[in-house]
């Protein structure tokens, strides 16, 4: 069946006008940084959710907060602690005197956007407080289930897991994270004008992209074309992961386990999006390949061998990036 490209095409140029107010509006607040807040977008643009991780200090909280507020939907933020519980999370049943009856008392996680900040500082009990809620946009408290407002977005920042007083994350949580956001120092010119803005004092960010807007925009992401040939890359970049030697990699030593299924839904999902942001219709192999060491990188388990040889996830994508053969 042909395939209308262009059709599309004036769908992704009428859907996409609120892109350049985003960009502009949290560039008011986060000086460079381009790439950290696109990958957001991408996120929500695709239903998803996204981790970002860094050292202290280099604005991922400033900036998931400056994405949010660009957008108009509610908008909390947890900061994630050793002491915190499930049910500060969630929430809980109270007892009511009065009726001798519980009701429910929905907790924070009960909005649109939720930052979860250092969200590595918290134990594993309460970071699998996020699993239902990640992946079924629900939340069951005692013996009532109860739905998330759409959209449900879940933005975590977390500091590398070396650093002192950290929980890793449990890999059944860390696979429904969309994307794994590396954030890194600003360059030199960057940092100058860092200490100019603050000086002069932040502006708030005005919300520039309506409900109905982000809405629309997901549905015309997810009507982009991708050719046959570029779905059956993404399938061979997942499955170099599980089987490199198929590939002609030598890397099976260092993989414990390779990425999961998700992790081709998802390669699709992102490659479309940032399609979208580029203003094209069709998908191209730089369009996965943008977004690929962002989706796989965390999906990607590594053995004792590679840990004692320094390698890394990072190192080990971009060998299958590189060699598997692009159509």
């Amino acid at each position: 069946m042909a395939v209308d490209v262009k059709g599309i095409a004036r769908e992704v140029e009428a859907a996409s006008a609120f892109v350049k107010p985003f960009f502009d509006e949290v560039g008011k607040v986060i000086v460079g940084q381009r790439d950290l807040v696109e990958k957001t977008l991408i996120a929500m643009l695709c239903g998803g959710h996204a981790l970002l991780e860094g050292v202290p200090g280099l604005a991922k909280t400033l900036a998931v907060k400056a994405a949010a507020a660009a957008l108009d939907v509610k908008f909390r933020r947890i900061q994630f602690t050793p002491d915190l519980l499930p049910a500060d999370l969630t929430g809980t049943l109270v007892y009511s005197p009065k009726t001798g009856e519980f009701s429910p008392r929905l907790g924070p996680i009960f909005t649109n956007v939720l930052l979860a900040d250092e969200i590595n500082r918290a134990p594993a009990k309460v970071q699998s407080a996020l699993l239902e809620a990640m992946q079924e946009h629900q939340v069951t408290i005692g013996d009532g289930t109860h739905r998330l407002e759409e959209p449900f977005l879940v933005l975590a920042t977390q500091n590398p897991i070396e650093q002192e007083g950290t929980y890793p994350l449990p890999e059944a949580q860390v696979d429904r994270f969309m994307l794994k956001l590396k954030v890194d120092y600003p360059s030199k010119s960057e940092e100058r004008a860092i200490l100019d803005r603050v000086s002069e004092g932040l502006p708030e960010v005005k919300s520039v992209v309506r409900r109905e807007d982000l809405f629309r925009a997901r549905e015309v992401v997810g009507s982009l074309y991708v050719d046959e040939k570029l779905k059956n890359y993404i399938v061979d970049l997942v499955h170099a992961t599980r089987r490199p030697a198929d590939y002609g990699l030598d890397i099976g030593a260092y993989i414990a386990y390779g990425a999961s299924p998700r992790a081709t839904i998802y390669l699709a999902q992102c490659a479309r999006a940032r399609a979208f942001l580029e203003r094209r219709g069709y998908v191209t192999p730089q369009d996965v390949k943008a977004v690929a060491m962002d989706v796989l990188r965390h999906r990607v388990i590594l053995t004792y061998e590679a840990e004692a040889e320094e390698k890394t996830p990072e190192i080990i994508v971009q060998k299958v990036l590189d060699s598997v053969e692009v159509p």
